[in-house]
């Protein structure tokens, strides 16, 4: 059986609209090249509370959870914090990590701000960040990752390695113009009903040359249940007019 995640996005500035989160499809695309199965992905705000109950929630859920945001030195910085009170135990100075920035930092700019980046739920490992050293961190099936892309890529990089991998999901996709949901729907139920070991997907669009369509994608661990269902959407499309085209729609 394929594991299974879920991702915790933490921050007011996603919530207000002033940032515009991107590691959600980032971690997805990672996750389904390596086998995992993307069961949830929540956007909470900087709330004790709601982090607390979101990570116990779903760390009991899922095989791992994945959270960005929240670890930086600021006072609305407040994962850490919270991630230690879900697994009852204290956030402490993790002495390799607080070596590691006072190098990197410089002990003369190494303030008490900064200085709570190297703060981590007792028993947590460090996730090795290469771009600006500040760890992120693994406790029990939860980790624990910087919000800023760059960062969080990177950690990443060094998680997926280490998590248990299923068969890779595999996805097809063909896109039509002038077709519509409404027209395919039927038809598209009884393929999914067709291959239920696959997931089907209809998606209208609207692109800058005024052009309207739907792309249909096929996603599932089996290949030829794939493979097989994406014949028969092309058919589908062909029978009802249309030209289908493989990929996705150009913008």
């Amino acid at each position: 059986m394929s594991p299974t995640a879920a991702i915790i996005v933490i921050g007011n500035e996603i919530l207000s609209g002033r940032t515009q989160d991107i590691n959600i499809n980032h971690i997805a695309q990672k996750l389904a090249i390596a086998g995992i199965k993307l069961k949830e992905a929540r956007i909470i705000p900087d709330d004790r509370h709601v982090i607390i109950n979101t990570v116990n929630k779903l760390r009991a859920a899922v095989d791992y959870v994945f959270t960005t945001g929240g670890i930086g030195p600021t006072h609305d910085d407040i994962t850490s914090d919270c991630v230690a009170e879900a697994f009852g135990v204290p956030n402490e100075i993790h002495p390799e990590s607080f070596k590691l920035l006072e190098h990197y930092i410089g002990a003369e700019n190494f303030n008490e701000a900064r200085q709570r980046m190297a703060y981590l739920p007792r028993g947590a490992k460090p996730i090795a960040n290469p771009v600006s050293i500040a760890p992120g961190y693994v406790i029990g099936n939860v980790y624990v990752m910087a919000g800023v892309p760059q960062i969080m890529q990177a950690m990443l990089d060094n998680i997926i390695p280490t998590l248990r991998h299923g068969k890779p999901i595999l996805s097809k996709s063909w896109y039509a113009y002038q077709a519509s949901e409404g027209k395919v729907a039927k038809d598209l139920e009884a393929i999914q009903k067709k291959f239920p070991q696959t997931d089907i997907g209809s998606y209208p669009f609207y692109n800058e040359s005024k052009q309207n369509g739907v792309a249909l994608v096929v996603k599932g661990q089996d290949q030829q249940a794939v493979e097989n269902a994406a014949q028969d959407i092309y058919n589908l499309l062909v029978n009802m007019g249309y030209q289908p085209h493989e990929g996705e729609p150009q913008k």
